[in-house]
Order: C-alpha cells, then sequence, then structure tokens
C-alpha cells in the first residue's frame, strides 16, 4: 500500500521540483538543506533567500526583454521594485544590484531611499515612482529629493489638490504620473478603487490642471490592478480601457511617454502552481503595440512594479509540531510552536495559502491534521493547503519530532504582522535567518535577528526594565 508520506506526494503533483528535492526523507529548498537549519538555529525560524530575489528580477527582464524584441516593440522596460512588499535592507540590498528601480508607498519610504543614496545604492538616474495619498509629510519628502535634484522622481498624482501641494513645495519644474482608478472585480464590496482618478475623469483632469500648467510634465499614465496580472476576461477589459484613456492622452499630450501596468504577478502558492509569465508579458506587450499602432502614436515606455514576485518566493518559516490533541472522533490538531496569526497574518486576514510541506519524515505514514498556533484565539489555525481542502502529515509521534516548513512567505508577512513590535498575545517574533550564495556557490548563512525577548516588548508596553 502507498502509505508514507512521498507516495502521497508522488501521486498527487510532480516531484520532485526546481525549488524542491529530497535528501533521503528531509526536504531541501532551493539545495539547503533544511534539516540543518533546525539542527543550528532551532525553531521556529523565519529565512530569506536571497538569491532568489536576483533570478526573479533576471527572469522578467529576460521576458519583456523577448518580447520586445519579437513584437519589435520601440519602447524601454523598466523594472520597478515595489517597495511595500518588504522594506527591510537586506531585500532593497539584493534587488538594487539588479539596475533595478523604486517604487514607494509613503512619507518613510523616502527616507529609505535617501538612505541607500548615501550609500550609492540609489544613483540620481534612479527612477522614484512615488505612490499612495500623500499627506503633508510625504510631499515634503518628495519635494526634498527632488529639490536636491533627483529628477526622475515621478509623484503619481493621486487626487486633485496633489499637484498644488507639491507645487508649493517643489522648486522648479518637475514630472507627475496620473493614477487610474480602476473598477475593481466583482468580488470586492465596492466597484471603485479609492485610489487615483476615473476613467472618465483623467482627461478633463489633464485640460484643466494639468496643459496650462508650466510647473508640471506629464510622463506617466499608472494603471493598478488590485488582483494582479491575470489571464482572466477582467483583466485583458481594464488594459483595454486603459490603453484607450492613454490614447487619448497622449494625443494631447506630446510628453506622456510611459505607462506603468502596476499590480503585480503571482507567486507560487502549490506545487501544482501553473501561470504563463512569459505568454503573459508577450500579449501585454502585442495589446500595447497594437492599440498605439492602430491610433498612429509612438508606444510608451513600460514599467511594471513588482513586489511580491520580487520577493516573495525568497522566504520560508519553520515550524515544529509539538503537540497532538485529538478533540472528537474526527478532527486531530497538531499544534506548533510558533502562530500563525502574528508570523503568517495573510494566512489569518486574507485566507492566504502558502505551500506547505515537512521538513523530515517523508518516508513514515501520514494523517490528515489541522494546524494550530499558540495564541489563545480560535481563528489561530490553518486548515487546508492551495489545492487540497485538507492538510497530510507524517503521523505524529512524540519520539521523533515534526518540523514543517512554509515557503514563498516573504512578502508583507513581516510588516503586517509587525516585526519587533507587540504580537496577539505577546508570542515572540522568531529568529529570522538570511542565506546567500558565496562567490563558488557555497551557502553562506547570517543571523539577521535574534527571537524577540520579553523585555522588548515590556519595554514598548511601558513596563522598562531600570
Amino acid at each position: 500500500m502507498n502509505i508514507k508520506y512521498i507516495d502521497l506526494i508522488d501521486q498527487t503533483y510532480y516531484f520532485p521540483q526546481e525549488e524542491f528535492t529530497l535528501d533521503e526523507d528531509k526536504l531541501r529548498f532551493h539545495d539547503i538543506p533544511l534539516m540543518s537549519l533546525v539542527e543550528q538555529y532551532g525553531s521556529p525560524l523565519k529565512f530569506t533567500y536571497l538569491p532568489k530575489i536576483s533570478k526573479n528580477i533576471k527572469r522578467a527582464k529576460e521576458w519583456f526583454a523577448k518580447a520586445i524584441e519579437r513584437h519589435n516593440y520601440k519602447g524601454k522596460y523598466i523594472y520597478c521594485y515595489c517597495t511595500k512588499s518588504s522594506h527591510f535592507e537586506y531585500v532593497l540590498h539584493e534587488a538594487l544590484k539588479n539596475d533595478i528601480h523604486i517604487e514607494t508607498s509613503s512619507a518613510f519610504d523616502l527616507n529609505i531611499v535617501q538612505q541607500l543614496k548615501k550609500e550609492g545604492k540609489i544613483k540620481d538616474n534612479t527612477y522614484v515612482i512615488c505612490n499612495g495619498f500623500k499627506r503633508d509629510l510625504y510631499i515634503q519628502n518628495i519635494a526634498d529629493l527632488i529639490n536636491k535634484g533627483h529628477q526622475n522622481c515621478i509623484p503619481i498624482i493621486d487626487n486633485y489638490e496633489e499637484i498644488d501641494l507639491l507645487s508649493e513645495a517643489i522648486d522648479d519644474p518637475f514630472k507627475i504620473g496620473i493614477r487610474i482608478a480602476s473598477e475593481e472585480e466583482p468580488k470586492f464590496e465596492f466597484y471603485t478603487s479609492r485610489l487615483g482618478i476615473g476613467y472618465r475623469n483623467i482627461v478633463p483632469f489633464y485640460e484643466n490642471q494639468i496643459r496650462d500648467n508650466e510647473k508640471v510634465e506629464l510622463k506617466m499614465l499608472h494603471f493598478f490592478i488590485n488582483t494582479g496580472i491575470r489571464d482572466n476576461a477582467y483583466y485583458w477589459n481594464e488594459l483595454v480601457k486603459c490603453l484607450k484613456v492613454y490614447v487619448r492622452l497622449r494625443k494631447l499630450c506630446p510628453s506622456l511617454d510611459s505607462l506603468n501596468i502596476g499590480g503585480g504577478f503571482p507567486t507560487k502558492n502549490s506545487l501544482a502552481f501553473d501561470y504563463d509569465y512569459e505568454y503573459m508579458i508577450d500579449e501585454i506587450i502585442n495589446q500595447i503595440n497594437t492599440s498605439c499602432k492602430e491610433a498612429d502614436i509612438p508606444v510608451p515606455n513600460i514599467f511594471t512594479e513588482f513586489g511580491s514576485f520580487t520577493v516573495g518566493e525568497s522566504g520560508g518559516a519553520i515550524y515544529e509540531v509539538l503537540y497532538q490533541k485529538q478533540q472528537n472522533d474526527r478532527e486531530k490538531w497538531n499544534m506548533i510552536d510558533s502562530s500563525f496569526i502574528t508570523t503568517l497574518p495573510d494566512s489569518w486576514a486574507i485566507n492566504k495559502r502558502f505551500i506547505m510541506l515537512p521538513i523530515n519524515r517523508w518516508n513514515d505514514e501520514y494523517e490528515r491534521v489541522l494546524l494550530g498556533g499558540l495564541t489563545c484565539d480560535s481563528d489561530d489555525y490553518y486548515n487546508s493547503i492551495q489545492d487540497m481542502n485538507a492538510i497530510y502529515l507524517p503521523k505524529f509521534k512524540k519520539e521523533k519530532p515534526l518540523y514543517i516548513g512554509f515557503f514563498n512567505t516573504g512578502a508583507y508577512q513581516e510588516s503586517i504582522g509587525g516585526f519587533g513590535g507587540l504580537q496577539h498575545c505577546l508570542i515572540p517574533t522568531p529568529k529570522h535567518l538570511l542565506i546567500d550564495r558565496d562567490k563558488d556557490g557555497k551557502l553562506v548563512t547570517k543571523l539577521f535577528s535574534e527571537q524577540q525577548k520579553a523585555s522588548e516588548m515590556l519595554k514598548i508596553l511601558g513596563y522598562e526594565d531600570n
């Protein structure tokens, strides 16, 4: 009988895969021996595999280069990293090795930009695309960057007041973009995005506030879809509507030369994940090229803002199964040594599913379980994987410790979870490990942060130890 965990995986998926392989009964991720990490650093443990960040950037650039060549596309492609996905220094340092540009969301983002400029990681010609609703400090930080000579800082206008606010703070003429308020997919409780300016209002807005304004130069139309770039009727319909606006605007505004297609690519969330990135890029280039040719206007430079795609697949989390509770005839709860709410908050907040696999004991018999976190909260659990309405793991045995990994968790989780701050039920933030390769390809590990200490939380809470 096929009763081992490896048998379950073999009959369900194509395995091994590019990033997942086995060494006897132990899992390797990008050829990283995960049990060796556990033996050296313990659990719970979060880690970032830095080479995956550069690899995904290079992949996207190659796909766009092929499509541009295939369609004889005359515009340029500019890869921007969406910093809100992960602001950590180690992420930006790795990403910026690849001649990329930056998209920001709020005021403090630009403090990071200024620091990276001091370090020489960001140059004067690096594009800094400033999205989001702009309050006073964000306006001032944008102005400071531009006033110091960073001409490729482009604030994306989100509402009708921002041009006046920016003009007051910026000394010389400056470049801007306009964000389209896209119409959201029907699953949302609202019809039009709160961000940007509606399709029908873009051209009147240009005519009323920009065309005769000598201080601003419109360079970019920004198109963002909340659900990301997906091969469905909704995305293609919104892209066509965006291109119609671009064509109308370009005929009125010769300085407009860039289209930002915003919302990013999906990341792998299952061993059965299937997404044809190359086809999607090719078809996007084709549609833009065709629309501009029919309208007899120059094609735009294309900007993307890939956040999760850049950093998501570099991250992982490892937990130990501490105990099993048989709560009724059918439900077995495997309790982990941390919390899903605090360490993988998207699994709780938006029901996001990550790739989940055991780290060891692949040759043992398996069972169906539920996974529970340590907080005193009924929502702190994980009950299924992306393509199965269940979780199967090697059978719990107290004398044989079981470790499980969640993979491609590198985007948003630390920021949303409140890295280094207060955690639900005061569950500490796990230690975090950075994994790289030296010039010879040998794995190199570095501890970025220790597990959070009680004293750190007590200080935040006001119980300062004098």
